[in-house]
Formats: structure tokens, sequence, C-alpha cells
């Protein structure tokens, strides 16, 4: 069997993003923080890794991304993002989501 590890680290990030917002709700996180938790998840991910990844969430409508004039961003989960974090919808192509083990 033939493992993409940089595909499983892209989708595993991409789920990693949404809990963090989805814990940070109903508040948004700015990048800084959502950055040091990446980190602690995955030690030597980039800015522009989380950056990435982040886009890829807002372009499936998952995320909204704030970006300030100074280069800042502030991101929010949305309704969908709150469904896919709650198991209520289908999880596509994309996104790591772990299978529901409870009932």
């Amino acid at each position: 069997m033939n493992i993409d590890a940089a595909k499983v680290r892209r989708e595993s990030m991409r789920w990693y993003l949404v809990l963090a917002l989805y814990n940070a709700r109903p508040e948004e996180l700015v990048e800084d923080v959502i950055q040091a938790t990446m980190r602690v998840i995955i030690p030597d991910v980039s800015p522009l890794e989380v950056r990435k990844e982040l886009e890829y969430l807002v372009d499936r409508a998952m995320v909204k991304v704030r970006k300030e004039p100074s280069g800042r961003w502030w991101a929010d989960i949305t309704r969908y993002g709150v469904d896919l974090a709650e198991y209520t919808i289908d999880c596509q192509p994309g996104i790591g989501r772990p299978e529901k083990y409870w009932n």
C-alpha cells in the first residue's frame, strides 16, 4: 500500500482547523493563535501552509476569513463547518475527518 503523506497532512490539517474554529466559536480566531495551535499538532507547519488550508476551507464554505489591511487574518467557522464538526453532514473528500465510531 502506498500512502501519500503530503495528502494525509493537508487533509488532517483541514480537519484540525475546522475543530480549532469550532471550539473557538462564537468568536473569530486570529491567525497567530491558529498557527500556534497547528504547530502543537504539526510542529513543522509553516504560516503559508496554514493560510493555504484556510483558503481551501473558505472555498468549501466551511470557514470565513477576514483579512486586515495590516496583513493579519481572522478566521471564523460557518454553519457548514459547524455541521461538519458535529457530524451532521457528510464529509466530502479533501478533509480528513475521522469516521464516527459512536452513536
